[in-house]
């Protein structure tokens, strides 16, 4: 396949390649679209507000067209132990608020204008609003796990905020500085991305009340998933399409964001090269071309490979660690989402 939609145009490419990632969301939403439904219901109605301007805002982001992965982890997981229940449905709501959260308060610190093709809330609204909005969906997420009454459930989730927090503040101290080690790098994606897909699976154990060993295999299953999906989504910048990725190309380059792709560039990279990296990067002068030329060093140097090759990897982690668990189809479909992971193109 991908043999052939290499010698498509690019924009048959485009449409091939978008069929094939929404084939694989689309099996997903076959097996909990019933469920999904009913936590989309639940985050309208918790989204509701006597201030206007919260449930404008937040719809405009929660609406735009992501994958709702957090989520599905949470229902897919709840699911796969035979739960018939409806209480799953305001875990993942809840889920699904802290990644909108997190997402507003983001494209604020990065000043970001797009986000999946369309103009961020702090485009349209200005920077103060969305983390304003950002603080309630955290507040509101923690209401609603205290009207759900488990101990556990809410140590889980508030201990994943507390780890997220600490991501960012790593991420902010790592930009510009082309001395982060890749170690420094997995652990910023581990505490920034993969720590709310590791608690968002977890807790589909934790509800069905599970061993301890089972809580570990999932919450392990959601780590290894967020890194393999962070590391690919940095590799994207610097070699999908804005069609495809739904925002600016070049944005983490352009930002400063030190991703396992530039890394293995400036490491590898000729004299020349570095100086070119340094200039960019840490002095933050990039004059007309820089971002073209970044893209070519990435591609020679086997950044993008060697990237996706570590991707696969924790992928193929995540798929075994799955594996292990009786046969199901919400099973299959943990293991299809983790090699979907990596097989995707926005």
């Amino acid at each position: 396949m991908d043999a052939f939609v290499q010698t498509q145009p690019d924009n048959q490419r485009e449409r091939t390649v978008h069929d094939r990632d929404q084939s694989v969301l689309d099996y997903l939403h076959a097996i909990i679209g019933s469920d999904l439904l009913e936590t989309n219901r639940v985050i309208l109605e918790k989204l509701d507000s006597q201030v206007p301007l919260i449930p404008e805002l937040g719809s405009h982001l929660i609406n735009s067209g992501g994958k709702r992965l957090r989520p599905i982890l949470t229902l897919l997981t709840t699911r796969m132990f035979g739960y018939q229940g409806g209480r799953h449905y305001n875990l993942a709501a809840v889920v699904e608020f802290i990644h909108t959260a997190t997402l507003l308060h983001d494209d604020v610190v990065d000043a970001s204008l797009t986000r999946r093709g369309r103009q961020t809330a702090n485009a349209v609204w200005g920077s103060k609003a969305p983390v304003l909005v950002g603080d309630f969906l955290f507040s509101r997420a923690f209401q609603m796990l205290v009207e759900y009454g488990d101990l556990r459930v809410l140590k889980i989730i508030a201990d994943a905020c507390a780890v997220i927090s600490e991501g960012e503040v790593m991420q902010l101290l790592a930009s510009n500085n082309l001395s982060t080690s890749e170690h420094h790098y997995m652990e910023v994606v581990s505490r920034k991305t993969a720590t709310l897909f590791s608690a968002a699976a977890r807790i589909g154990a934790v509800i069905n009340h599970r061993s301890e060993a089972e809580e570990e295999d999932l919450a392990r299953y959601g780590l290894l998933l967020g890194q393999a999906y962070q590391v690919v989504d940095d590799t994207l910048d610097y070699s999908a399409t804005r069609e495809t990725l739904g925002k600016g190309i070049g944005d983490d380059f352009q930002e400063g964001k030190i991703t396992l792709p530039l890394i293995h560039a400036f490491h590898n990279g000729s004299e020349e090269e570095k100086r070119f990296w340094s200039h960019c990067i840490e002095s933050r002068q990039q004059p007309e071309g820089s971002l073209q030329r970044a893209i070519e060093l990435v591609h020679q140097r086997g950044s993008l490979d060697y990237a996706m090759a570590h991707a696969r990897n924790l992928s193929d982690q995540a798929a075994n660690a799955a594996a292990r668990f009786p046969a199901s189809r919400e099973r299959d479909a943990l293991v299809q989402l983790a090699l979907f992971s990596v097989d995707r193109h926005h």
